[in-house]
């Protein structure tokens, strides 16, 4: 009876967990995606940058009343860059979606390996059904102790959470 009960419970939080991964791993790869395109706006562009120098000296040499000895040695220097909020905001959005993302996945991870684990050690053959007996109570204390049951529903909670810091970004 235990023992159908734990393997119930194993292979209910491991197929959790493998939906959990397949989402997360397609999830995340679109994010990263994203993320790499839109980084960009939070770097200056050095196309900017160079035509801002080149509209300089072209001011310099098309103007042919500026003595040639009167040009400056240093060019004035471009604006400052300051990227703009909106981007500063969908990266920071986006990033924190794909950080719980990947913490989601780490998390089903580690909980296929406990489940795996805990069928192994808890329904070992060797062992009489005392000691197995003794062996799955200390083990299930640990489930409880560690609220394992509450882990594996507060996961997909965390991806709906990711969802919509995603979806807040857009």
């Amino acid at each position: 009876m235990a023992e159908e009960e734990d393997n119930k419970m194993a292979e209910r939080w491991q197929k959790d967990a493998d939906g959990i991964l397949i989402f997360t791993g397609l999830f995340s790869a679109a994010v990263a995606a994203l993320v790499a395109v839109s980084i960009q706006d939070l770097r200056p562009n050095s196309q900017d940058t160079s035509a801002f120098y080149l509209a300089n000296i072209y001011q310099l040499l098309a103007d042919p009343n500026v003595p040639r000895a009167s040009i400056p040695f240093t060019l004035a220097k471009p604006p400052p860059f300051s990227p703009p909020k909106y981007a500063i905001w969908v990266n920071s959005l986006w990033f924190l979606s794909l950080a719980i993302d990947l913490t989601c996945a780490l998390l089903a991870t580690l909980l296929q390996q406990w489940a795996r684990r805990y069928l192994r050690i808890t329904q070992p053959p060797r062992y009489s059904p005392h000691k197995r007996a003794r062996m799955r109570a200390f083990f299930a204390e640990g489930v409880d102790k560690l609220h394992l049951p509450w882990v594996v529903e507060v996961l997909p909670t965390l991806l709906h959470l990711s969802l919509f810091l995603f979806f807040s970004g857009l």
